[in-house]
């Protein structure tokens, strides 16, 4: 059973930030064209609201990975949304959500591992991240259309479940896959379901690499990748892959499905690079939702220091 138990090290959302700045509701229909100028919000989102819902994850320990960035609104983060499954407009997944439970709690959320590796099994969602320290993460996340937001994700690193899987000398590469339910998620012909995407097994053991299965102190909502997903900050936001079910070990790189979908603009790598552009637009400058002006973006999404020696030798124009 999905269920969702408290335990100990785990913070209230009032400690993330300042409460009265970031844990009070905001109300898009204040100021309306102000507001989607500010943030370039399509006005659609004006019925797409989202409170923060009573922190269920208390006392968590605090990563020295952090930005001191201030966060995105929670309101932002999860009426704001690229899921595809659940429609192609930013406000389409929290909508659809509001009428569905997503994932369905009165069935086992299960996530199998696969592949190259000594120790493959299918878990339950609680017995697969039990034997994991869960710890607050606030991380940078760009995404490839250009804007981007700040998030507080909690979760445990990437690299704690590799070693526990025991991966062999053929992983190379890690695949994951998302739940794909056609009762649920009526969008069509958009790409090649399910959804799937992939990391080199060093970007995957690398520190910074989290699967999250919160934020803003509480659970994921299902827009956001409830109840598992992945978080890469130094890539753009399409490679931080949602709802997981399945986690497999390869020897060859996966063709994910934005590489199958437009291999000339989705690559492999995806890290944040300013300097090459997607064919359609520039990626030199961003819009951070909730500010009014473009700012500068940083090779790597700001975490260069470390990463960069992931890619030392390759043509990043090249490997985009």
């Amino acid at each position: 059973m999905f269920i969702r138990k408290k335990r100990l090290g785990e913070l209230p959302a009032s400690d993330i930030t300042d409460h009265h700045v970031y844990l009070g509701r905001r109300k898009f229909l204040n100021n309306t064209a102000a507001i989607a100028t500010a943030s370039l919000l399509p006005l659609s989102l004006v019925n797409a609201k989202a409170e923060l819902p009573e922190a269920t994850y208390l006392n968590l320990k605090q990563s020295h990975y952090s930005t001191d960035e201030k966060p995105t609104s929670y309101e932002s983060i999860t009426t704001y949304n690229n899921y595809y499954e659940f429609g192609t407009g930013k406000s389409d997944p929290a909508l659809r959500l509001e009428s569905i439970e997503f994932p369905d709690k009165s069935k086992p959320w299960r996530v199998s591992i696969e592949g190259e590796c000594d120790k493959p099994g299918e878990y339950d969602y609680d017995d697969l991240i039990r034997p994991f320290t869960l710890e607050e993460r606030i991380y940078r996340f760009r995404c490839v259309e250009g804007w981007s937001m700040v998030i507080p994700w909690i979760g445990f690193p990437l690299a704690d479940l590799i070693k526990r899987a025991q991966p062999n000398s053929r992983a190379k590469f890690v695949e994951f896959t998302t739940l794909y339910d056609p009762a649920i998620m009526t969008r069509r012909n958009v790409l090649d379901w399910p959804y799937t995407e992939g990391l080199r097994i060093d970007e995957a053991m690398n520190p910074l690499t989290l699967l999250a299965v919160g934020l803003y102190g509480s659970e994921l909502p299902g827009q956001n990748g409830a109840p598992i997903r992945l978080v890469v900050p130094w890539k753009y936001g399409f490679k931080n892959i949602k709802s997981i079910v399945k986690i497999r070990f390869v020897e060859e790189m996966p063709n994910s499905a934005w590489m199958k979908a437009g291999p000339r603009e989705y690559g492999f790598y995806s890290n944040v690079n300013p300097d090459v552009a997607h064919p359609r637009w520039s990626q030199s400058k961003e819009r951070r939702l909730g500010e009014f002006l473009k700012r500068k973006t940083e090779m790597f999404n700001g975490y260069a220091e470390d990463v960069a020696h992931l890619y030392t030798g390759m043509d990043l124009t090249k490997h985009f």
